[in-house]
């Protein structure tokens, strides 16, 4: 591997700069001064500055190896990413987290990167990628890095447990319930200030990372695409399910049981609505209970939260079920071929990425050093210097391979609950089958054609679309490219069962 960068190149990289940084025209040695395997890693930065050297210090002590970042702002990564696949600027990993980027989906295809799939039972931390995650980050069957492994499915329902005592229900099991609990929040006085002035839901303009997409897996929607025994690909707003939720979401909207502008509130004003008191059922990521609970502090003290994952339409345990569009895969740490000279070398850079997944790394670039950063009590982890852990750590949460199954967690009583409801859904998660797969025509079109039917369902729950006029949206989809598009998903199924 090549030596490539400075330590921590400046934050302030300019296009030449990057290139020149990462161009390999000029072999040089593969290790350092010390003998260490110098690994040059093209990473994306989610901060607002690189980090400091002192995590990373500890993380090339515990790896033996002498790592080279080049950080690319999260803000322009595709750009960057685009600029260096079409110039072969690369580096030994390259972070891909926009998989359903065409110039990236084309440099996999193309074979720039290795191929890892054979490789990984060869160590021990690797070989524990399951065959689901496997299947999910592969692209046309073939496995062309790492996976980032994340939460397989996040989403759930947060509710005021103290509102809910204050109207004399009980926690919803079933949607019927939790309409129940949408109605009393409304037409009665949760809040005890003797006025009416809250509403059940509040929720964004948002169809995905909403209330929306949660509510439809209880009613069976399939996560974007689904797929029957013959291989025969339908869109999730086909199914009888979203159809189900979209009525759920209209009765809603027209008994006033959540905020009458939801089509066009920003997740902040959502949030801050929730934490003033506003409104006592949120949907979405369960992490973010502990952040409403945060914004409370000062204006609602008395809030007492309470996270469910186990909602059904039917009350049946069997059909428990929650979404999950990119089946936990958040990208690929893939290897060039042209940085990554041979087998040997390859080798070199799968050891380094087994050991990042080791209990004692992910701590380091989760919490960072032990009486540094954060105390520990048990296995319950707490910062203990914000700012520091801002400059010196952070940055590097959203390079480990693996964010799942240690044992070292969060203190906070609600991301610990957090973390087990979401570990609980992957037993419930909906895969969505066509996520590995490719529709060149899907990649062209299919944000401008989603458009259809998100307009439609916005529609259709406001009471300006009946369903026949939904239908005829879906219709207009098909005729659009939407045909062409099962027709590319279908053909690209049979492929892969096909090998």
């Amino acid at each position: 591997m090549k030596f490539r960068y400075a330590k921590l190149i400046a934050f302030s990289i300019c296009t030449s700069l990057l290139l020149s940084a990462c161009g390999g025209e000029n072999a040089e040695p593969q290790t350092n001064a010390d003998g260490k395997p110098i690994i040059s890693w093209l990473n994306i930065l989610h901060s607002a500055s690189p980090p400091t050297d002192t995590v990373l210090n500890k993380i090339e002590e515990l790896t033996n190896t002498d790592i080279q970042f080049s950080w690319i702002p999260d803000a322009s990564k595709e750009e960057r990413l685009n600029t260096s696949l079409a110039s072969g600027s690369l580096a030994d990993i390259v972070s891909l987290t926009i998989l359903e980027n065409s110039s990236v989906r084309n440099a996999l295809k193309a074979g720039v990167f290795w191929e890892v799939g054979p490789y990984l039972d060869e160590f021990p931390n690797l070989k524990e990628i399951s065959a689901d995650m496997r299947n999910s980050a592969s692209i046309d069957g073939k496995l062309y890095g790492i996976p980032m492994q994340k939460q397989v499915s996040r989403n759930g329902v947060i509710i005021r447990k103290d509102w809910l005592d204050n109207v004399g229900l009980p926690v919803p099991k079933t949607t019927s319930e939790l309409m129940e609990v949408a109605k009393a929040f409304t037409e009665q006085d949760p809040d005890g200030n003797g006025s009416k002035d809250t509403t059940g839901f509040i929720d964004r303009s948002d169809l995905v990372f909403g209330a929306f997409k949660t509510l439809g897996s209880y009613f069976g929607t399939p996560s974007g695409w689904a797929v029957s025994e013959d291989g025969k690909v339908t869109p999730e707003f086909e199914s009888e399910g979203y159809v189900k939720a979209m009525d759920y979401m209209k009765e809603l909207y027209d008994n006033g049981y959540i905020n009458q502008d939801f089509a066009v509130t920003a997740k902040k004003d959502q949030q801050e609505g929730f934490a003033q008191g506003k409104a006592g059922i949120y949907v979405g990521a369960l992490f973010d209970s502990k952040n409403l609970l945060n914004l409370a502090k000062g204006v609602q003290d008395d809030m007492d939260l309470i996270m469910v994952n186990d909602i059904t339409s039917t009350g049946n345990e069997s059909d428990r079920a929650i979404w999950s569009t990119s089946n936990g895969v958040g990208g690929l740490l893939a290897f060039p071929k042209s940085e990554v000279k041979d087998e040997a070398e390859l080798k070199q850079v799968l050891k380094f990425m087994d050991d990042l997944m080791s209990e004692e790394i992910y701590t380091l670039m989760t919490y960072g050093i032990k009486d540094v950063h954060y105390s520990l009590e048990g296995n319950a982890a707490t910062i203990t210097d914000t700012k520091l852990w801002e400059q010196e750590v952070q940055p590097f949460s959203s390079s480990r391979p693996n964010e799942n199954g240690y044992d070292i967690h969060d203190s906070d009583p609600l991301r610990v609950e957090s973390d087990r409801l979401i570990q609980e859904n992957t037993k419930y998660a909906v895969l969505n089958p066509m996520y590995s797969l490719e529709s060149a025509t899907f990649s062209e079109q299919g944000s401008e054609l989603q458009k259809i039917i998100t307009d439609a369902t916005y529609k259709y729950i406001l009471g300006k679309l009946d369903l026949q006029g939904f239908q005829d949206a879906v219709q207009t989809w098909r005729k659009s490219g939407g045909d062409k598009i099962i027709t590319e998903y279908e053909a690209a199924y049979q492929a892969v069962q096909n090998k």
